[in-house]
């Protein structure tokens, strides 16, 4: 086997790994029970899910075709610099809009630092 088929063959294990995490955070989302935790199925899976996928898409391309695309270079940025930062102003803003945690939910941990005057003592 060429060092080419095994980079093809590698692009489409990180394709389909990226699939399968696709899948997962999207179990995720449909099974979580409140804002925040869905948003951290949301945010980090599907994060990771995407940059496999692209990654793997680029490995592909450059090993079969000999072409990298520097489309998929900036998206693969993109996704990484932007996913995360939406995610937590997303969770930040349904907190500062008072959306209860899930009774589930243990720990209020910026209870104490946002709302001092309702913490019990």
């Amino acid at each position: 086997m060429s060092t080419n088929g095994s980079f093809e063959y590698l692009g489409a294990f990180l394709i389909l790994i990226g699939s399968i995490m696709a899948v997962i955070s999207a179990i995720g989302i449909l099974r979580l029970p409140d804002v925040y935790t869905r948003s951290h199925a949301a945010t980090k899976s599907s994060t990771l899910a995407v940059l496999l996928s692209l990654t793997g898409t680029f490995i592909y391309f450059w090993a079969a075709e000999n072409f990298i695309s520097v489309r998929l270079l900036l998206g693969i940025a993109f996704v990484f610099l932007t996913a995360p930062v939406a995610g937590h102003l997303i969770t930040r803003a349904a907190y500062r809009s008072h959306v209860k945690l899930s009774d589930s939910s243990t720990e209020d941990a910026l209870k104490e630092v946002l709302h001092p005057e309702k913490t019990e003592k």
